[in-house]
Order: structure tokens, then C-alpha cells, then sequence
């Protein structure tokens, strides 16, 4: 993650890490050369899901939605709760930047699975039924819908001292 870029979105992500909310998410709406988009929790009926529910107030942009940053998907402002999706667009898309999406975190490595994430479902699922029936709606109406299995916080990794932040 990069706090220096949206402290607020970056704590929180690392909130939900540390408490294992995404794990089994799957991947609902994948638009290739834009974005891949999880976040819904796999277990509707998630305690995790109600002591998050309140809305994050919105951080403000200073890293353009380049390939490979992560972002919380919004409905208006300050609205960021669960959803995040990861920008694919081979040249970014920084339209997103101007809208509000402030990038909290990036890939630094393995962009190329992120590729390779099924996009055979694009936009069809249904967010209404992710809502109330989790993972159950997606397996079956969705077979091969990539997913995460588990998403932990690697301690180990630092940043090189080129990219260090204040």
C-alpha cells in the first residue's frame, strides 16, 4: 500500500486484511483494458460486514489511476466501504482521477496474473444478488469466476529507496 496517497483508503484496506474480509472474494466484474473489480464479501451474512459498514470519507487524489493501482470503488462521494478494483488499462486511466478515485495501493509485482483473470462474465453479475447470497450466487450461476483464496499483508516487502515516501 501507499498511505501517502490515501491514508484513510490504505488504513482501512489494511484493516480488512488483518481481519480476512477478502478472502474468497471473487473477481464479479472484470472489464478487460479497464478494470477488475472484488470486494463483496464471499459470506453475506459476514460480522465483518456489518462492523465496516460505515462509509470512509473520501481521501483526496494525488496518484493518477495508472496500470496497476488499486482503488475503492465509490456510488458518490464519500461512499467507499468493501469495494476495490484494480486499474488494467494499458495506458491507466486517469479519467478516474477527476471523479475522485484515489489510488491507495498498487501492484508491484505479478501484474501479469492479474491479466489473466477470467473475463468471460464481464458485467454480469448481478450486485443486488452478490449482496444477498455472496459467493453461493456467484459458483452457481458463474462457474469459472476467478477468486482470491486468501489476501494477507506482506511484512517482508520494502520499498526501494528511490520509491520511499515522507
Amino acid at each position: 500500500t501507499r498511505p501517502a496517497w490515501a491514508p484513510i483508503g490504505a488504513a482501512h484496506f489494511h484493516e480488512l486484511v488483518e481481519h480476512e474480509y477478502y478472502d474468497q472474494c471473487m473477481f464479479f466484474r472484470v472489464v478487460p483494458n479497464f478494470v477488475v473489480q472484488f470486494g463483496i464479501a464471499a459470506d453475506p451474512k459476514s460480522p465483518l460486514k456489518r462492523k465496516y459498514q460505515a462509509a470512509l470519507k473520501d481521501d483526496p487524489v494525488v496518484q493518477s489511476n495508472n496500470r496497476g493501482t488499486v482503488t475503492y470503488a465509490t456510488s458518490g462521494k464519500n461512499t467507499r466501504r468493501f469495494q476495490l478494483f484494480i486499474n488494467t488499462g494499458k495506458k491507466g486511466n486517469a479519467y478516474l482521477d477527476k471523479q475522485g478515485f484515489a489510488p491507495f495501493a498498487e501492484v508491484v509485482e505479478g501484474m501479469e496474473f492479474i491479466d489473466q483473470i477470467n473475463d468471460e462474465y464481464r458485467q454480469q453479475p448481478k450486485q443486488g444478488q452478490i449482496q444477498q447470497r455472496g459467493n453461493e450466487y456467484l459458483k452457481e450461476a458463474f462457474p469459472n469466476m476467478s477468486y482470491i483464496v486468501t489476501l494477507r499483508r506482506d511484512e517482508t516487502y520494502h520499498h526501494s529507496p528511490m520509491e520511499n515516501e515522507d
